[in-house]
């Protein structure tokens, strides 16, 4: 049987997950893709042509002026001026000319066009031309203007991403992001596992009322809770003399708002493991805290990972809560308040938008894939078995 035979036969069911698969891999790669290759770009190419004409070269309307009379020679009973028109463009070559701005594109590039009253022009495809007249140029004629329709050969700069790394200030803000970031994702992480742990193995009053409580939690939108936790941190500030607006304030800030998830997902994981693991430890001796640090942590760690994507993703692309408890001067904008600010004072530099916006996706792209083998199986922790 031949391998697309038995592929065939896993049936339709099957062929159409892979099928839905495909195609939101697809829709979501496609942007991508889009974002990067027009980073790679300047912005003349962005303005005349979409980035799947990358790698095709783009054509562009190019203005120009023929030469002055004092360069004109004299050829029998015409004038002419001769030079060329993209002696300063290397790599272009003209598809098509034309005298008017509504026609870029009235003349194919090596056909001799008649102006009218005794002018013809000429211009050939690497630019050359021949501009000829029956009478004599005016010593103070202007040079003609022209329009030429231009292919440019496919270009790539990196020069985006040294505006957005230098000129743009996006530099200080990816630190920024990258200070709010990780300590966010680890405090919640260390303090919902233990908490996870109390939860799942450990005997107390309440503890069935405190899981319904964080599932509750869960469900609860954090704009409702942001004014109040502002202003309890004013409060707190004024009475320690401190600014309310700091990286601590921030880092306890996400820290409870991704709590609830945080203790929800790893009991589920934690509460799934062999209970003859953890009583063979207590047997043993070992304390709560021991059974914790030396099994139940090392044997978590999917969950934990699973959460980290998560809480990472959440707090690197977050503007909201970065705008209300960090602000908006300079040395504390994150990464998306930089962009945010860009779009709006560069409403048509797309060149730049868009290395900016690539520049915020290469590190949650590179926490996603070192940790996504690890995704699926701690998100489908307790699935089956619950403690």
């Amino acid at each position: 049987m031949t391998t697309a035979a038995s592929y065939f036969k896993i049936g339709p069911a099957r062929l159409f997950v892979h099928f839905c698969v495909l195609v939101i891999v697809i829709i979501w790669l496609v942007p991508t893709l889009g974002i990067f290759v027009s980073a790679l770009r300047d912005k003349d190419q962005i303005t005349v042509s979409g980035w799947w004409t990358a790698f095709a070269g783009s054509t562009q309307t190019v203005a120009a002026r023929l030469g002055t009379p004092d360069q004109a020679k004299q050829e029998g009973d015409i004038y002419v001026i001769t030079g060329n028109v993209l002696a300063d463009q290397p790599g272009r070559s003209v598809k098509a000319f034309g005298v008017r701005v509504q026609q870029p594109s009235a003349f194919e590039a090596g056909q001799t066009a008649d102006l009218g009253e005794g002018e013809s022009l000429l211009i050939n495809s690497d630019g050359s031309y021949r501009y000829m007249k029956n009478a004599a140029f005016a010593p103070d004629e202007r040079p003609r203007r022209i329009y030429l329709a231009a292919s440019a050969p496919p270009e790539f700069t990196l020069a985006n991403y040294k505006t957005v790394l230098t000129s743009e200030g996006i530099g200080q803000s990816f630190i920024n992001s990258l200070t709010v970031t990780i300590p966010a994702t680890i405090i919640p992480i260390l303090i919902a596992a233990f908490a996870a742990y109390a939860l799942s193995w450990m005997e107390f009053p309440g503890r069935a009322l405190l899981i319904a409580l964080v599932v509750g939690l869960i469900v609860v939108p954090l704009q409702m809770s942001l004014i109040p936790l502002l202003r309890l941190y004013n409060e707190i500030g004024s009475l320690i003399n401190q600014p309310s607006k700091t990286y601590p304030g921030i880092w306890l800030a996400h820290t409870a708002f991704g709590m609830p998830l945080a203790i929800y997902l790893l009991r589920a994981y934690i509460s799934g493991l062999p209970k003859e693991i953890i009583e063979s430890a207590r047997v043993d001796g070992a304390s709560d805290f021991e059974i914790f640090t030396r099994i139940v942590l090392p044997l978590s760690f999917p969950a934990l990972a699973s959460f980290a994507i998560f809480q990472f993703l959440w707090v690197w692309n977050d503007l909201l809560v970065a705008m209300v408890f960090l602000g908006t001067d300079k040395d504390h904008l994150v990464l998306t308040g930089a962009l945010n600010a860009l779009l709006g004072s560069r409403g048509g530099n797309w060149e730049i938008l868009t290395a900016s916006a690539f520049v915020t996706i290469i590190i949650p792209l590179l926490v996603f894939f070192s940790l996504q083998r690890y995704l699926v199986r701690g998100l489908l922790a307790g699935s089956v078995k619950g403690g």
